[in-house]
């Protein structure tokens, strides 16, 4: 289930086999990356950290466990090193995950907010709009961006509540409106991860 509306350090994800049985927890490790570098340290700016307060138990007892490479393709990234640690009290694995990457995900939100600009700001065809990515064996198709898309706007015609935020936001982001979002300001790295928090969109 998403954590919707709690803290970033307290936003997780659990994954089950079984109905009942948790078997992993995620927690998004809150930004630190610069907003000048956003774009290419928000991977790393979080490769390092561990919470220690565990999410279920709320014991500071969640030691290292690990790491393991993910997916997450943009323009700076294609696989990125994220870090997992145990509560040995309640046996739980974490895993740590950057903001702008979300589970059972092959793309960052940096690639998909860039996609929702082109297509949307730009007026670029669906395959004009596929966001630039660091290894060009994985550049998104047309039926990938839709999906995205579709994620977070169920509303009829397609996608036109969604055309409109992100026109609206665009034209903040061009006056220079500070907009704050979690741990830093709005601008189109963020965009993606805005919407998302608040799926879907519906008029």
């Amino acid at each position: 289930m998403k954590g919707r509306g709690l803290p970033s350090l307290g936003k997780i994800l659990e994954r089950s086999l079984y109905p009942g049985q948790s078997i992993c927890t995620i927690v998004f490790i809150p930004l630190s990356a610069a907003q000048s570098k956003l774009n290419a340290d928000w991977a790393e700016a979080s490769a390092e950290v561990i919470i220690r307060r565990c999410p279920v138990c709320s014991q500071d007892s969640i030691i290292g466990h690990g790491r393991r490479q993910k997916q997450a393709h943009d323009e700076q990234h294609d696989w990125i090193t994220i870090r997992r640690g145990i509560c040995r009290p309640c046996q739980k694995t974490i895993t740590f995950l950057p903001v702008f990457s979300v589970p059972y995900s092959h793309y960052s939100l940096i690639a998909r907010s860039e996609a929702l600009r082109r297509y949307f700001v730009e007026g670029c065809s669906w395959e004009a709009a596929t966001p630039p990515v660091k290894d060009p064996q994985r550049v998104a198709d047309s039926s990938t961006l839709r999906r995205w898309f579709r994620a977070l706007d169920s509303s009829r015609p397609s996608f036109s509540f969604l055309r409109c935020t992100v026109q609206a936001f665009d034209q903040c982001i061009r006056r220079g409106q500070v907009l704050r979002h979690g741990d830093g300001p709005l601008s189109w790295p963020t965009v993606f991860p805005l919407l998302h928090r608040f799926w879907p969109l519906r008029i």
